[in-house]
């Protein structure tokens, strides 16, 4: 599940999101993309300002401009899989796997895989939670993209890394649709890189 935390992280450096076409103008289909995200205010505590995608897959051609800008960029890449990080991962996860050939690999909240597991504590503001992977979901050297969401402290992206990590896979790149405002120019998180079509809207 995408954060929604509005506090910062020593160990996100900012990156842009998504800004150019093949043209070097600004992609149109990024602003109904903005457009789309419907924000909601004080949820689910107060002072959060929610930013809601399912006002997003409402609209079908939309929903659809933001999976084929995931799909342009990774396509050709040698992606062997896609980790979808619960629950909203799972939502772009799987058609940005089925459209360049990848498997999926949903990462899980602890006890919802039946398998056998290796799992990724992670802090957060108040609390830890835990992300869980199927042991051989994943080979040894396979590229893989994680997707989620949105990316506000980058703790659950970090824990997602590390467990795909820790299975011997190389993680190319986390890929959220939505940024907060104050990761700008360019970031890297543990080193990977965070690729986003655009910032949160207030």
């Amino acid at each position: 599940m995408g954060e929604q935390d509005t506090s910062g992280s020593s160990m996100v450096e900012a990156r842009a999101p998504a800004k150019k076409s093949g043209s070097g103008h600004a992609d149109p289909r990024l602003q109904g993309i903005s457009d789309a995200i419907r924000v909601v205010p004080h949820f689910p505590k107060p002072e959060i300002m929610f930013n809601d995608i399912t006002a997003l897959l409402l609209r079908p051609g939309v929903f659809k401009d933001a999976v084929d800008m995931f799909v342009e960029r990774y396509r050709g890449m040698g992606i062997a899989a896609v980790a979808g990080i619960e629950a909203r991962g799972f939502i772009f996860g799987p058609a940005i796997a089925l459209a360049i050939g990848a498997k999926f690999i949903p990462l899980r909240k602890p006890g919802k895989l039946p398998g056998e597991v290796i799992s990724e504590t992670y802090t957060l503001e108040y609390g830890t939670d835990c992300l869980e992977m199927h042991v051989g979901a994943v080979e040894p050297g396979e590229r893989v993209v994680v997707v989620d969401d949105l990316v506000a402290t980058g703790g659950t992206l970090s824990a997602a890394i590390k467990l795909l990590e820790r299975a011997a896979a190389d993680v190319v790149e986390c890929a959220c649709l939505i940024g907060l405002p104050k990761f700008k120019d360019f970031y890297k998180l543990d080193g990977k890189p965070v690729y986003i079509l655009v910032e949160s809207r207030k």
